[in-house]
């Protein structure tokens, strides 16, 4: 197993320390009560903001100025000098913005965003031997990272590409105009997500700052029909109190279940060698279900300090009611009760996932799901046990796909059999995540190996069997993958060719 970072390690702070005896107080590590203090006071600032920097009251520039000092301030006070890397990526991918031409600007802003965060993973990791348990400046150069290179290809779509090549999604979120300064680190740097994210798209976060956002959502639709003469002025302090809820529960269940069963459960004696097979694979389960309440939390609430200050309203539910999820970076119910690997993974990091899909999965011309996996893989960092998620991610990907394309209209034909099938694959499905992410939380090579000598490797070993021996079957036409950059250039091939056949006729 291995071992424990020291206490200096894992208490270890980068930023300001005059909340320090609040941290001993509550026995909790000095960096992670700064980030919860630096998310609460973006709160009550965003409120503020909402109120007296609104767009009928001040100009774009100086909500654009207001939200990158204070999103600069709160840099520093979590991450002192360290907070450098950021500012220095921001620096070198403007410049990149700046002076490259559109066909090749996502090119060379990815290439440099990634490849810096990635030499700031393996030099806060295995050089300066940071802890495995401290919180760093790593999550914001990740969150910026995600932004640098989400409006480099959307500024390659809107200049560099022509209409008809674009996806309806890419054409709707392009951008026709290289950003200002001002724009630019105002999008990267803003206080609403710049220590948690999450990551948004350049045209939507221009529409709030100019106050166009709930506007434009609104204009969807037909008012007049409702009962209306004007339009409607959404509030999002209900969702923003919701929020906050359920943040109090996620963290009441931190302090309580992630406490009673950390992940270390999963290498003690008991666990490995005395535990019969059926218990092993319960209590790995229950030990996944405590890590999760810290993302719980950390998520809920940047969600909330963003609706606060009137960003991610997302439009009218079937009901009529305001929606304030354009920026959730989970749903919570949806994980809980999913019923497929796919479905769980598409309302988990919610986010996070958009991007991989918007700047790897739809551009690659080959091997679309791998190259995704390795991608999100990276992005995270460089210890050994992400790269044991995603490559049984991979496998479980695959295997459960088949699995489904396979068997599952069996189980359509009467509302009884689909009960079955619901609540098998859910089983099915929480054990194959609590299996697949333990490496996730473990990071190390040697616990990861034994927790899965315990558990046989089953499911690497069944997933293999599956892949192997079951036929594949073609999804069905709703479930099928969105357009790529290979098959939008396969669409221009046959087109060229259909018209090479008119002519010659």
């Amino acid at each position: 197993m291995a071992a424990e970072p020291p206490p200096s390690l894992s208490y270890r702070t980068t930023g300001s320390t005059c909340l320090h005896p609040l941290s001993e107080l509550l026995g909790i590590p000095l960096d992670q009560v700064n980030f919860v203090a630096c998310q609460l006071f973006a709160l009550f600032a965003a409120f503020w903001f909402r109120s007296y920097l609104s767009p009928g009251k001040t100009s774009p520039d100086v909500r654009h100025a207001f939200a990158t000092i204070l999103g600069i301030y709160f840099v520093i006070f979590c991450f002192g000098w360290y907070s450098v890397h950021l500012f220095v990526l921001v620096l070198m991918c403007y410049g990149i913005m700046v002076t490259a031409s559109t066909s090749d600007i996502h090119r060379y802003s990815f290439f440099v965003a990634m490849g810096y965060l990635t030499i700031c993973h393996i030099s806060r990791i295995y050089i300066f031997h940071y802890g495995i348990l401290t919180t760093d400046f790593s999550g914001p150069l990740m969150i910026v990272t995600q932004k640098i290179t989400t409006l480099a290809f959307q500024v390659h779509d809107g200049l560099g590409r022509k209409a008809e090549d674009l996806s309806t999604e890419q054409r709707r979120l392009a951008v026709k105009a290289k950003p200002s300064f001002l724009e630019y680190v105002s999008y990267l740097l803003n206080f609403m997500s710049v220590i948690a994210g999450p990551c948004n798209n350049f045209k939507e976060y221009i529409a709030f700052i100019e106050g166009r956002h709930t506007h434009m959502k609104l204009l969807e639709v037909n008012w007049k029909k409702k009962g209306f003469h004007s339009l409607p002025e959404p509030s999002p302090t209900g969702a923003v109190i919701h929020k906050l809820c359920m943040t109090l529960v996620s963290l009441l269940l931190f302090l309580t279940l992630t406490k009673t069963f950390p992940v270390t459960c999963l290498v003690d004696d008991w666990f490995v060698h005395k535990a019969n097979f059926l218990t092993r694979l319960c209590y790995l389960y229950v030990v996944m279900q405590a890590s999760k309440p810290k993302y719980y939390f950390a998520w809920t609430l940047a969600d909330a300090v963003n609706n606060a200050a009137g960003f991610g309203f997302s439009g009218v539910d079937k009901n009529g009611n305001f929606c304030w999820d354009l920026l959730s970076n989970l749903n919570i119910w949806k994980i809980e009760t999913a019923t497929s690997f796919k479905m769980y993974l598409e309302n988990w990091n919610i986010q996070t996932a958009t991007w991989l899909k918007r700047v790897c999965y739809e551009r690659v011309p080959w091997h679309p799901t791998v190259l995704t996996f390795i991608l999100s893989a990276l992005w995270h960092g460089v210890y050994p046990g992400y790269y044991f998620t995603f490559l049984t991610g991979i496998l479980v990907t695959l295997a459960a796909r088949t699995v489904r394309n396979n068997y599952r209209h069996y189980f359509l034909s009467s509302k009884a059999l689909k009960v079955v099938y619901d609540i098998v694959t859910w089983a099915a499905t929480q054990l194959a995540v609590s299996y697949t992410v333990a490496p996730f939380v473990m990071l190390a090579v040697e616990p990861t190996i034994s927790l899965y000598k315990s558990v046989y490797f089953y499911l690497h070993i069944i997933s293999l069997l599956i892949i192997l021996f079951l036929p594949i079957k073609p999804q069905a036409p709703n479930q099928r993958r969105p357009q790529t950059l290979n098959s939008v250039n396969k669409q221009k091939i046959d087109r060229y060719l259909q018209r090479k056949e008119t002519n010659k006729s």
